[in-house]
């Protein structure tokens, strides 16, 4: 039986000029650096459930999003499932255990059918030995990374639940970590109540709420932030 990771890997092409053209990092590379990243990565599809990266397994590759929708939680193994954040449309992730050649200590899954990218190890490596302008952005990943996993631990102990949706928003629209995303998210409110471990009913009333008070949108299949910095300060004092 051939399982998810073997699929991926089946499914495994060369990147399309658009694909590459949407990878933050790559338009930094100049000269061989450039050339030994495109010549590297590699783009597949992952359907809904599937696995890219799994507790326990070894890392081979950095991973990013070209499109969909993934989420990133603890071992189902060994208590109730938690999430930690979403990864959307542009985001890189993983660089962490890339860089200590480790196995992850998460999982990665597909909400839906999505897009991945990958670029091996071995030339993230040879990236960071290379490339001043890759060390910075890898710098800038985990800089980054760390203030959304501060927010991610505040968001847990936060008990209402339309300021849970509008901090969790607010994480997903991030600039610097989902260039991808723009103003508008394609997210379903089921899939936005799985990243926050709330009903899809709740959330439709959180969604239902931020939208009357000016700070998104609701559209069809997706949400358009009209206001982030009224969903990053939810909760706070005016």
């Amino acid at each position: 039986m051939v399982n998810a990771y073997q699929r991926l890997r089946q499914r495994a092409r060369a990147l399309n000029e658009d694909e590459l053209a949407s990878i933050p990092w790559l338009t930094r590379l100049e000269g061989e650096a450039r050339l030994r990243a495109v010549d590297a990565l590699v783009v597949s599809e992952a359907d809904a459930g599937d696995y890219i990266c799994r507790v326990g397994r070894p890392v081979t590759y950095w991973f990013g999003l070209i499109d969909g929708l993934l989420k990133m939680s603890n071992d189902d193994s060994r208590g109730p499932i938690m999430t930690f954040t979403g990864v959307a449309p542009g985001g890189w992730f993983g660089e962490g255990t890339a860089l200590k050649r480790e196995a992850y200590r998460y999982n990665i899954q597909a909400l839906r059918r999505s897009r991945v990218a990958g670029l091996p190890v071995d030339t993230f490596h040879w990236l960071l030995d290379h490339s001043i302008a890759f060390n910075r952005f890898v710098m800038h990943q985990l800089n980054e990374r760390l203030g959304q996993f501060i927010a991610a631990r505040e968001i847990d102990r936060i008990t209402d639940p339309d300021v849970r949706v509008a901090r969790s928003l607010a994480n997903l629209f991030h600039p610097g970590l989902f260039p991808g995303v723009g103003q508008v998210l394609r997210i379903t409110q089921q899939e936005l109540a799985y990243l926050v471990g709330l009903s899809r009913q709740r959330v439709n009333l959180a969604l239902a709420r931020w939208q009357q008070a000016g700070a998104i949108q609701v559209e069809y299949g997706g949400l358009r932030v009209l206001d982030l910095q009224m969903l990053r300060r939810a909760g706070l004092p005016s």
